[in-house]
């Protein structure tokens, strides 16, 4: 079985601050951007939500307005994907191509790629064991989709661990597909370091 990362380039501080803002436009520019989405989670999910779990619009909603939130953690997975929306409609996609899919320890491979490069300040493996959805978002007891955040103030100390690895003239070696995964994350920790606030949040799914 495959899964997916897909990562967002977001002021993180303000994107925690959409859950319960109650901004009734959000609510709509979602719509008006995702409604297909919407549409097409409503089927895929629809024996779930036969079961009492939220549709997609409800869960959003209730994000946004901090509740109502089903009692149930079996429901709560809708939860996370409506955040995962609101990261889409206000953040930058970026460049996820050596991650979507991966199979298995993919994550964790890279990680050892980053460690090897003397990379400590941010993991990957946080995107699928972390649990960075923000306070007022219930937890899920799915394992699905899990979220992590990498903060600006992570993401330069990571830049500047690679440099210094750099100067050093550290160049392990690794194979060719963790060499392409690893400029993956240097692209997103150089574009997050050159915005003061603003970090990765990611979703594995």
């Amino acid at each position: 079985m495959s899964s997916s990362l897909s990562v967002f380039l977001l002021d993180t501080a303000a994107t925690r601050r959409l859950v319960g803002s109650r901004d009734e436009q959000l609510l709509r520019a979602v719509d008006e951007h995702f409604g297909d989405d919407l549409a097409s989670d409503d089927e895929w999910f629809s024996r779930q939500i036969e079961d009492g779990a939220p549709g997609a619009a409800e869960a959003l909603r209730a994000v946004v307005h901090g509740g109502p939130y089903s009692a149930d953690p079996d429901h709560a997975f809708q939860y996370g994907y409506a955040y995962r929306r609101l990261c889409r409609l206000t953040g930058s996609f970026l460049d996820n191509s050596g991650f979507s899919p991966f199979r298995g320890s993919w994550l964790s491979v890279v990680d050892e790629g980053l460690r090897a490069l003397r990379i400590t300040a941010v993991s990957l493996a946080e995107f699928h064991y972390g649990d960075a959805l923000p306070d007022g978002v219930p937890p899920s007891a799915a394992e699905y989709p899990s979220c992590g955040e990498w903060t600006h103030e992570r993401c330069l100390a990571a830049l500047e661990q690679f440099e210094r690895s750099e100067r050093d003239g550290h160049a392990p070696p690794l194979e060719p597909e963790v060499v392409d995964a690893v400029a993956d994350v240097l692209g997103w920790l150089r574009h997050a370091g050159r915005r003061p606030g603003f970090g990765v949040i990611g979703f594995v799914s």
